[in-house]
């Protein structure tokens, strides 16, 4: 019981730090801006390749080949620029992994996921006024894919993205740290040639959620929220537990909050 109560009293310590820390103010107001670059680059790349048809359509692997580059580009340089100040998750799912394993407090987590969301709904809101109200692709299930396939697939995808997070940045082995966010990219366009026909090979939830909320289209979006956020807290659990040799290491994608 006295180890419960501690636990409680230095979560709501943190909680209360971060709310009077300058630095977690920057931190979040640099995921508003690094996810709006990555939704906006990312749903702009999709809108010019003319994926906005029918939910659900598989597009030609060229064309998937582009939206994937478009993402991979991004999520690289826009993750190693905002590194050094949030930690550049640009992602609820990296995020809440983070939080699930005592790395971020939790008013830090909502701060975050709420800056990430409201993000992606200006981005996606904007595209759709720049575009004269062409149509920002939501991410769908492919034709015979039933939710709880896209479920799983999504879990795996973003169980990569997470895995390869902690193996290249958080292990205090990783011989590729300092380049380790730019790499990061490459596994989410290897993950969108991979999945991008299945399930939109989302891995982000809050890149799922500016397009449905622009469009007023929510078809399975729970998939979006679900398989990501389980996926992700799953490959840290698994890492942390199975790979750290040495857990005293200090997080590092928490920005200076």
């Amino acid at each position: 019981m006295a180890k419960l109560v501690r636990k409680f009293v230095d979560s709501y310590d943190d909680d209360a730090g971060d709310a009077q820390d300058a630095g977690c103010v920057r931190a979040v107001l640099a995921e508003l801006v690094l996810t709006f670059l990555f939704v906006f680059t990312g749903v702009s790349a999709s809108m010019a390749a003319g994926s906005g048809g029918k939910p659900g359509e598989a597009m030609p692997m060229a064309t998937l080949a582009a939206v994937a580059i478009a993402h991979a580009l991004a999520a690289g340089v826009l993750v190693t620029a905002g590194f050094h100040v949030s930690g550049g998750h640009l992602n609820p799912a990296v995020t809440v992994a983070m939080m699930v394993r005592g790395h971020l407090s939790k008013l830090r987590t909502v701060l975050y996921v709420a800056a990430q969301l409201l993000a992606s709904s200006l981005a996606c809101i904007l595209l759709r006024y720049l575009t004269g109200g062409m149509v920002t692709p939501v991410h769908a299930l492919g034709v015979g894919i039933r939710p709880m396939q896209g479920l799983v697939m999504e879990v795996i995808l973003t169980f990569s993205l997470l895995f390869v997070t902690y193996a290249m940045i958080l292990d205090p082995r990783s011989q590729v740290r300092s380049i380790g966010p730019l790499l990061t990219g490459l596994i989410v366009g290897a993950n969108s040639l991979a999945g991008g026909n299945f399930t939109g090979a989302s891995m982000n939830p809050a890149r799922s959620f500016g397009p449905a909320l622009a469009t007023g289209d929510w078809t399975h979006h729970w998939v979006y929220w679900v398989g990501p956020l389980l996926g992700g807290s799953l490959a840290a659990v698994v890492y942390e537990s199975l790979f750290v040799v040495n857990k005293t290491h200090e997080p590092l994608l928490n920005g200076d909050c």
